[in-house]
């Protein structure tokens, strides 16, 4: 089998409220491979919000021009060549986010290849894997944050994370404890800082939260700043999770090494596609540290039951049903492995017409 062809393009498709109140869309920049068996692989990167879309795709058709003839099921060597290729672009941000659609294309028509769902093509572990609901942006009012947080719950999630994004801690400790009571016992919730304060700012405002009971306090720092991570996670008393803006098995070992966070939360779609997230998930095991990937929970589900140490999925409910077949349903809180093989995700017959970017 042989590469003949690779289109490369881009979906912008609009989200609802109360989603769109901070990000009025999202994109995926497409990769659909071509081979002379007439076999098709399906990779995507979703661009949370759009910023930047237009350079992922450049560079993903730049990346595509290597795979040409190339024999598909050696993914190993083709991620490689993609990774070693142009030595003074390092593969982060949007390098990593072009590389990633490729790969996850390519591992699609990998499962293809052996009839096999990617979970149990890599030794599944299980066939369900738990959810937690994920929202709460900052410009939500308190009604729209706890009729999301509860809609979650209806679906069956023992999870809720929210963002805390106010300039007052005290604010964001309010909103905490009022999505907690809305709640009940039923549901743990996690809080996301999403990078936007110093180290003192954030030790201060965790302080402020460690009474509630919460599973984790996400990216408390830069995550351009491995170390500021860790002088956060060592002075509180919340578990860390990070890495949803770490790219490589590199940076998560630093991670490790600073003892920097509890919960990994690589994405396929920049962590450099399902090679490099599956490297980073087993080098976590190692050392006893969870694994709970960061959104596109309808490919990240695959990564999940692949391996011992995962926790969650994330869940954030805003894909449009004309956008994909074959989209995973959270039954009681949770996603199964279908028995499509691949990642077993299509864009329907009309996505590409209706959501295509000229």
């Amino acid at each position: 089998m042989k590469i003949t062809a690779i289109d490369t393009f881009t979906l912008r498709v609009p989200t609802a409220k109360p989603i769109a109140l901070d990000l009025p869309e999202h994109r995926l920049v497409v990769t659909r491979i071509h081979t002379d068996a007439g076999s098709e692989g399906l990779g995507y990167s979703l661009v949370f919000g759009g910023s930047g879309s237009e350079a992922v795709e450049a560079y993903a058709r730049r990346l595509a021009e290597l795979l040409i003839s190339e024999d598909p099921l050696l993914v190993g060597r083709l991620w490689d060549k993609m990774y070693r290729a142009d030595r003074g672009i390092r593969r982060v941000g949007i390098a990593g986010y072009a590389l990633s659609a490729l790969d996850i294309g390519l591992w699609d028509l990998a499962g293809k290849a052996a009839n096999l769902p990617l979970a149990k093509l890599w030794g599944a572990t299980t066939d369900r894997v738990d959810a937690y609901g994920s929202g709460g942006w900052g410009s939500y009012s308190l009604d729209d944050l706890i009729g999301e947080a509860k809609k979650y719950a209806a679906a069956g999630c023992h999870y809720y994370k929210m963002k805390v994004h106010d300039p007052d801690p005290r604010v964001n400790r309010q909103r905490v404890e009022a999505v907690r009571k809305a709640l009940g016992d039923g549901v743990r919730m996690m809080v996301d800082v999403n990078q936007k304060l110093d180290v003192q700012s954030s030790i201060r405002q965790a302080q402020l939260l460690e009474d509630l009971d919460l599973v984790w306090y996400e990216e408390p720092a830069l995550a351009d700043d491995l170390a500021a991570c860790a002088e956060v996670a060592r002075a509180i008393r919340i578990p860390v999770a990070t890495g949803e803006n770490n790219y490589t098995r590199f940076e998560f070992r630093e991670l490790i090494e600073r003892r920097a966070a509890r919960y990994l939360m690589p994405d396929v779609c920049r962590a450099n596609g399902y090679t490099e997230t599956m490297r980073i998930g087993q080098l976590a095991a190692a050392h006893q540290v969870a694994l709970s990937p960061h959104v596109v929970h309808e490919l990240s589900l695959h990564v999940a039951a692949a391996l011992p140490n995962s926790f969650l999925v994330e869940w954030i409910d805003w894909v449009p049903a004309d956008l994909f077949e074959g989209m995973p349903k959270c039954e009681a809180g949770a996603f199964r492995i279908t028995d499509r093989p691949g990642h077993g995700i299509a864009l329907t017959a009309d996505a590409e017409k209706k959501y295509k970017m000229a």
